[in-house]
């Protein structure tokens, strides 16, 4: 059985190879909380170049509109598999996935409700 902090980090660096294998490019920087049957994630700086430009270049509505629905589409289409990610690392099924992305901050945000509170085994004093 895993720490918390196992299981954080372990859903850290698999979102990571998820996002630089689905978009191209990973996260700057990535943190996840485990809160009771919640899992968040937070990735920060995971806009693509081209993204970038995209939301730039068009009307700020449009741009942000399309962003999103791309990055939706991407993630209903990957739902399967960050599922069974997260349900391999916390031992639980995944009852729903929530997600949106900021096109100004470049942040990225994905909430897992598990179906129900992940085991973790307390962390050995030193």
């Amino acid at each position: 059985m895993k720490t918390q902090g196992e299981i954080e980090a372990a859903v850290c660096d698999a979102m990571s190879r998820f996002e630089q294998e689905y978009t191209g490019r990973g996260p700057k920087d990535i943190h996840t909380f485990l809160i009771g049957d919640l899992l968040v994630v937070r990735l920060q700086g995971v806009l693509t170049t081209a993204e970038q430009r995209l939301v730039r270049t068009l009307p700020i509505e449009k741009g942000r509109d399309l962003l999103k629905q791309v990055r939706f589409q991407l993630i209903e289409t990957a739902r399967p598999v960050l599922e069974s990610i997260v349900q391999e690392i916390t031992g639980t099924n995944v009852l729903s996935l929530h997600h949106d992305i900021s096109t100004l901050t470049g942040e990225e945000v994905v909430i897992f409700t598990l179906a129900t509170t992940a085991l973790a085994r307390e962390k050995k004093p030193r």
